[in-house]
């Protein structure tokens, strides 16, 4: 969930919004928050987003991590913020509040995380994908991964302003690069700890999709935007411990995977909203990818 506030002559606009789907409103403070603390809850009707849970459709909106506006700048700032049920429970969408728990559980074995985040670039309408041919396809894969040139390269002014952007924002953006199908790139975000990494990944991607909207064009995060013989996209997760970062770290490493392996069906359906649908389109074994359920 990715709010915006920025401050005004005469006041302090802000704006909210919330996940999958980002969305966000806007008001108005009077002065410079300085703090988390200074930052007033505010509300949205659930009804117009499917996320109304009763009679009471008001979905509460917390903030939890702020950033500088790439935007607004100046002293205007963006929020990460939770939903929450108008009992003051978290919202069935609010997966960061039960993240932060287990986080907070850890915090002992200082948990790294990196992600490698591969979206694909539309044209306006969302169907088409930026720079293909109006009619056909593009030629096979190969000269794409890391390319450069026109004929390669589709969105790199996109991909450089998001890059800017979340340097200003302070995200921990890491990298760049082609991907291996045309039109589809990847950023990488890290490393960070603990919770700060679902807060600095979304708020990534709130504002891939705002660079992207001032050139009229969509990203999608879909695991298999094109079907056929296209890579698909993926959000890959790189995670350690203290321990596998010192001398002997293998072992470590070694056991944790082990112990993810009894949980494979699970892991799975957590990984996207469909609870493992959209990823089985593309976990083929095909496209640099690896069966859904193949375990190793």
């Amino acid at each position: 969930v990715v709010s915006t506030q920025s401050t005004g002559s005469s006041g302090i606009n802000a704006e909210y919004g919330k996940q999958w789907y980002q969305r966000r409103v806007r008001g108005t403070l009077d002065e410079v928050p300085k703090s988390i603390a200074d930052l007033p809850e505010w509300n949205f009707d659930g009804s117009s987003t499917n996320q109304s849970t009763g009679e009471n459709s008001d979905v509460y909106i917390r903030p939890v991590s702020i950033f500088k506006d790439p935007f607004r700048r100046g002293e205007n700032i963006l929020v990460m913020c939770e939903c929450y049920a108008p009992d003051d429970t978290p919202h069935p969408t609010n997966l960061r509040h039960e993240c932060n728990e287990l986080m907070e559980e850890c915090k002992a074995e200082v948990p790294w995380f990196g992600i490698e985040q591969e979206y694909t670039l539309f044209d306006s309408s969302g169907k088409h994908p930026l720079g293909w041919p109006e009619n056909g396809f593009p030629g096979p894969q190969g000269p794409y991964y890391c390319g450069v040139g026109a004929d390669k390269i589709k969105g790199r002014t996109i991909v450089e302003a998001h890059y800017r952007a979340c340097m200003y924002a302070g995200v921990k953006i890491a990298g760049s690069n082609g991907e291996v199908m045309p039109s589809q790139w990847e950023y990488q975000v890290g490393p960070c700890e603990g919770i700060t990494m679902g807060d600095h990944l979304w708020v990534s991607r709130y504002i891939l999709s705002r660079v992207a909207e001032e050139f009229d064009s969509v990203v999608s995060f879909d695991p298999k935007p094109i079907p056929g013989d296209w890579n698909g996209a993926g959000c890959h997760t790189n995670i350690s411990t203290a321990v596998m970062r010192e001398a002997g770290g293998m072992a470590h490493i070694i056991t944790a995977i082990e112990a993810m392996s009894t949980k494979h069906k699970e892991h799975i359906e957590a990984y996207d909203p469909t609870k493992g649908a959209d990823n089985a389109r593309r976990l083929t074994g095909r496209h640099e990818t690896a069966r859904l359920h193949e375990q190793f």
